[in-house]
């Protein structure tokens, strides 16, 4: 195995890039599971944000656009999953499964005559003197602007959450949905508005991996990211910038292993390939060790159905 030609700061901006589209993922997520309601369809709105973003960007030749309908149409089947469960009072989990299967069909379906075709390119920031520093250019300011973006979103969602009214209230249908309908405050209408911004970040995940990442349609290209998203926000115990480390944890294992396979490990690539996932699960077991801890982080109303009659 040939480790010579290893460089810790490719390691970083890749790593960056890696976890982007599950950052965004995972940080939507996040907001829905604060106000009480767990999606598990995540999977099928990244998908379905990926044909999307990819469909509209090539026939219009514009990255942004693109990313626009990847944020609409994640917006739009998080909406069905909001309809199904708020209004209908449909089972969170099986909605969510369903959701996902839904999502990986409808976007097979769609992206059947898109196999092979190269979208246009998202621009990069190109600072003249700062991007041509040694290991801090590179690692600061070579990236494509959807990953600063995402960063930025963090810390927007962070103080909001925080800091703002918005957030209190949030996080009070979250923890007491009963409570809260009982202060006055529409529950349903605040529980949908979050399912709708977490669809819109798991479509721009989705989109940043068919424009941008691998910038090609493949079928199921998600492969699993959702999933992982998911489970980076219990691991994050809920909190937003451990969502960014779990993130890039997660980006950084990913990297590693497609370099030991190029560097010749003799390891079956069929392990290597899962590494990532295995890791996540362990970390995921180690931080749940606690149960209680657990249990105090989660929102008191998670995946509990509201019902406004009360």
């Amino acid at each position: 195995m040939d480790l010579s030609s290893f460089d810790p700061v490719v390691l970083i901006t890749t790593m960056m890039i890696a976890a982007t589209p599950i950052l965004f993922a995972a940080i939507g997520e996040l907001v829905v599971e604060k106000s009480g309601v767990l999606n598990l369809g995540v999977e099928g709105m990244m998908i379905f944000g990926a044909i999307c973003g990819f469909m509209i960007s090539v026939n219009t030749d514009s990255p942004l656009l693109g990313m626009c309908a990847a944020a609409i149409g994640g917006a739009v089947m998080a909406l069905l999953f909001g309809f199904l469960t708020q209004y209908l009072l449909s089972n969170q989990v099986a909605t969510g499964l369903a959701l996902t299967l839904f999502g990986l069909g409808l976007s097979a379906l769609l992206g059947q005559s898109y196999a092979g075709i190269k979208p246009p390119s998202t621009p990069k920031l190109d600072l003249p003197v700062l991007s041509d520093l040694p290991v801090v250019g590179p690692i600061l300011f070579s990236h494509d602007l959807l990953v600063y973006f995402a960063i930025a979103l963090v810390a927007a969602v962070w103080a909001t959450l925080k800091y703002t009214r918005v957030g209190l209230i949030l996080r009070a249908v979250g923890e007491n949905h009963d409570a809260a309908h009982a202060l006055g405050y529409k529950v349903v209408r605040i529980r949908l508005l979050a399912i709708m911004f977490g669809g819109a970040c798991a479509g721009l995940g989705g989109a940043y991996l068919s424009l941008v990442r691998v910038p090609q349609w493949t079928e199921g290209m998600t492969a699993g990211a959702g999933w992982i998203a998911l489970a980076i926000v219990v691991f994050a115990s809920w909190k937003p910038w451990r969502v960014l480390l779990g993130a890039w944890l997660f980006g950084g294992v990913t990297f590693l292993q497609l370099y030991l396979q190029a560097a010749g490990l003799d390891v079956p690539v069929e392990y290597l390939s899962m590494s990532p996932y295995v890791i996540t699960i362990v970390v995921l077991v180690i931080m749940s060790a606690d149960k209680n801890k657990a249990a105090m982080n989660a929102p008191a109303s998670l995946g509990k159905i509201f019902h406004a009659t009360h």
